[in-house]
């Protein structure tokens, strides 16, 4: 397994090293969404994607995994996480509606600094300098990068800064489950939770789909599945605060994609915004080495 490896290799950045891993899947997953809500629902989206994801994880854990669901004590915050998940995920789909890739990226990634924010309130986490600097340098290379100023006020904006709100407490509850509870267990609650709530919005919100947008909503799933898993074991061993500014690598790919996909060109201020967003990980990978560093490593979640 890829996780076991990178802990004996580098253990003091294999949670840095999952985590980019794991935005960067996020990133296409992203570009997929974008496409999809052009057509479709997004219940109907989110219960296709939820429900590959809910099947490939009792496909891999199989009984084993059905045991510690029935075992485990902390079914209220599992499902808990799973709800704001939805919210966040329901906020971001309906944006994506309004707004250009780059643009949703942009007004996304005040994500980071709510996380470095909450691990501080919520987890007492001991934030240093270079997190707090990495992760403001990083937003900066985010405005620089897309200008968001020029995008005013609105409805989809005000969707897309909910989300990313709600999406960095579930990142800070992932520290805290993950210290009881797997991965994969984490992945089997949030995502059954998607698929009852969405399934039983399915008679208001079908609609008739194309065989290849069928697979395109199952390689969503996958893709997510992926995703999440890289993500949730980048948080379980590393700290919220030194993860958290890495999430700008997603708007490298968002440019690249929507390039790729739907021919917009970069303006001239990608390139200095990007440099920025380059330096602002390099910054917490160099502060990380400094000497008398806190250990980040968290200690396994209970089996």
């Amino acid at each position: 397994m890829i996780v076991p490896y990178l802990q004996r290799r580098a253990p003091k950045m294999a949670g840095v090293i999952l985590s980019v891993a794991g935005y960067s899947i996020f990133s296409l997953q992203d570009a997929m969404v974008k496409w999809l809500v052009a057509s479709h629902a997004v219940p109907q989206i989110l219960f296709v994607r939820s429900a590959t994801i809910v099947l490939l994880c009792l496909a891999i854990g199989r009984r084993t995994l059905l045991t510690q669901v029935l075992a485990s004590s902390n079914k209220r915050p599992l499902l808990f996480r799973g709800a704001l998940i939805l919210v966040a995920w329901f906020c971001y789909y309906n944006a994506a509606r309004h707004l250009q890739l780059a643009e949703l990226v942009t007004i996304y990634f005040a994500a980071p600094m709510f996380v470095t924010v909450l691990s501080v309130v919520v987890l007492h986490e001991k934030v240093r300098w270079p997190r707090w600097a990495g992760v403001s340098l990083g937003f900066a290379g985010v405005v620089i990068a897309c200008q968001p100023g020029r995008l005013g006020l609105s409805f989809p904006i005000a969707l897309t800064l909910l989300a990313a709100l709600v999406w960095a407490y579930t990142n800070v509850l992932v520290r805290q489950i993950s210290r009881l509870e797997t991965t994969m267990m984490q992945m089997l609650f949030s995502n059954g939770a998607f698929t009852l709530v969405c399934g039983l919005s399915l008679p208001w919100f079908w609609t008739p789909t194309a065989p290849a947008e069928y697979l395109l909503m199952m390689a969503l799933g996958l893709t997510g599945a992926v995703g999440q898993y890289l993500l949730f074991e980048g948080f379980r061993l590393a700290a919220a605060s030194l993860v958290a500014p890495f999430e700008y690598v997603t708007l490298l790919w968002a440019f690249c994609l929507s390039y790729l996909i739907w021919g917009d060109i970069p303006h001239a201020a990608v390139f200095l915004g990007a440099g920025l967003i380059a330096a602002s990980g390099l910054l917490v990978m160099v502060g990380e080495w400094l000497p008398g560093k806190e250990e980040t490593a968290a200690t396994e979640p209970g089996k």
